[in-house]
């Protein structure tokens, strides 16, 4: 079972404004996500399933009740990305918003520390012995409002810093605690919170999704990131997860991808880059969506 198909998934983000409604057919959950003042789409995350014929009349006969947009499916998968049968003429590989990027980092947690260590670049390795031994302190913490607050100061630091958006604090409180399987780790030195990051732990999938550092130089030169993810990798063995994944990485030939800076990263960390996501979409409205397509391709320019 994905996250991303769990209702709490789905009750945290109608609280948190990320989608209007949420529908569940056949054990699947389906967001519906406003893309205008008068129009909303459908959106699936996470697929692990056959999407047969009856399924896929279901979801087009939800569009039209609902007088959406469009359908757009997103899967994920860690073995085979051609595992969903479409019938011809209703879906076809195409996105409005990409939501998980095609290619993604991951570890398989199915190995020993000693194997996931060595797929690692030594300096790396060095990077996480030196935060231990500079007594940096990374661990799990209560999801209280002073650590959310000191996890979401450091968020403000990093945005600045490295020029992405964020989401407001309200909306970290809500994902921390509506998410029951996240958590929240803190690094500190001497006390003082120089890192935070946020994991969702899962028996099949631990996921790293968000993080913030300290933008001192000196609290930087700690290293606390490599020792962060270290303990999250180690905590997500313990757990007997199966795959650790980092989420969001570059198309390997696109060189000049926004997420560059955050790939080099994470290949660091592992070497294991690979192919996870497909698109797909059913258009119920098709002049409006090529309309609103053509407008927003017209605004990225500008």
């Amino acid at each position: 079972m994905s996250i991303w198909q769990t209702k709490s998934w789905q009750k945290m983000l109608k609280k948190s404004a990320q989608v209007s409604e949420f529908f569940e057919i056949d054990n699947l959950f389906i967001e519906k996500r406003k893309i205008s003042m008068w129009e909303y789409w459908l959106f699936i995350l996470w697929f692990n399933q056959k999407l047969d014929r009856n399924i896929q009349k279901k979801l087009i006969d939800l569009s039209k009740k609902e007088n959406c947009l469009f359908i757009q499916i997103e899967t994920i998968e860690y073995d085979n990305t051609d595992n969903l049968y479409f019938e011809e003429g209703n879906f076809q590989l195409d996105y409005y918003k990409k939501f998980i990027t095609p290619y993604t980092a991951i570890i398989n947690l199915e190995k020993t520390e000693d194997e996931i260590l060595a797929n690692m670049k030594p300096k790396w390795r060095y990077n996480i012995k030196l935060a231990i031994k500079k007594w940096v302190i990374s661990e799990i913490v209560e999801k209280t409002e002073e650590n959310i607050k000191s996890y979401y100061d450091l968020m403000l630091e990093t945005t600045s810093r490295d020029n992405f958006a964020w989401n407001s604090l309200e909306y970290y409180k809500t994902f921390l605690n509506k998410i029951s399987n996240s958590k929240l780790i803190l690094a500190k030195k001497d006390s003082k919170v120089i890192a935070g990051w946020i994991f969702v732990f899962d028996k099949e999938v631990s996921i790293y999704y968000y993080w913030a550092s300290s933008s001192d130089k000196e609290y930087r030169n700690l290293m606390s990131p490599y020792l962060v993810q270290w303990e999250a990798i180690k905590y997500a063995k313990s757990i007997n997860s199966k795959i650790y994944d980092f989420l969001w990485v570059a198309t390997p030939w696109d060189k000049n991808s926004e997420l560059s800076w955050v790939t080099d990263f994470k290949k660091k960390l592992t070497k294991d880059i690979k192919k996870v996501s497909d698109s797909y979409i059913f258009i119920n409205k098709k002049v409006k969506y090529f309309i609103i397509k053509l407008l927003r391709k017209i605004k990225k320019r500008i």
